[in-house]
């Protein structure tokens, strides 16, 4: 599975590699699933011979699940985490996120979250608190001017230092957050997220995505304080 296989397009030496790896692959009968935010043709800059055998298997265009397709990713994500969700909470979900798995996972670690630190029951009342009452109009998308301006108040740094070649970790840290929060709550390519940040590339954005994930997942306050910041990013969103 390799994700935006856009991004060596240009890179003849990668694809090269790719190339003898995708025959090894494919000789061997293993499964290749590629992700791309176009289709193999549309790609500029991509060798014709991987254009060909990207073309081998089936294209596919994946749009946003349906209201039924979430409701099922609920249900299995919440099994996956030996989580009993009520039906009323898990068609609230379902309901409320309309995006992609991302973004349920995240919804429905957030009301876990709050059952567990506040030792309620988990019902829809406190779905609901967790998740911001009813469903509602979807507010203009975040950007990642909306994450810099609470970062650099949070952290006490400058939007100059984020965007600098910089390496302590005064700095360092808060624009891996920075990375972190703009590939899961904007819609902005790994790339355009690296070239917001001083020209890095996307492997430096997932670098950063593992980091602040695997960090959530092993301190839970670190976890707390990624869920505030992520909800003060939304207020001043709707501002």
């Amino acid at each position: 599975l390799i994700d935006d296989i856009q991004f060596i397009a240009g890179k003849e030496s990668t694809q090269e590699e790719f190339f003898h790896t995708f025959n090894t692959l494919y000789q061997a009968q293993k499964q290749i699933i590629l992700s791309s935010d176009r289709s193999p043709g549309e790609i500029k800059g991509l060798e014709e011979r991987l254009v060909s055998r990207f073309n081998w298997g089936l294209v596919a265009r994946i749009d946003r699940p349906s209201y039924e397709t979430r409701v099922a990713i609920v249900r299995r994500k919440a099994r996956l985490r030996n989580l009993e969700l009520p039906e009323d909470v898990v068609c609230f979900i379902a309901g409320k996120i309309d995006s992609n798995t991302r973004e349920l996972e995240g919804a429905i670690a957030k009301v876990a979250m709050l059952a567990q630190v506040t030792e309620r029951e988990l019902n829809l009342p406190l779905a609901e608190e967790a998740l911001g009452g009813e469903p509602t109009i979807k507010n203009r998308e975040i950007t990642i001017e909306d994450i810099l301006d609470v970062v650099t108040s949070r952290f006490n740094v400058r939007l100059a230092d984020l965007q600098s070649k910089k390496r302590s970790r005064s700095i360092a840290f808060p624009r891996q957050i920075c990375m972190y929060l703009a590939r899961n709550l904007t819609r902005h390519s790994l790339e355009e997220i690296g070239g917001y940040f001083g020209g890095r590339d996307h492997t430096t954005v997932l670098h950063a995505n593992r980091t602040i994930e695997e960090m959530g997942g092993k301190d839970k306050q670190f976890s707390a304080q990624l869920e505030l910041l992520t909800q003060e990013i939304r207020s001043h969103n709707d501002k």
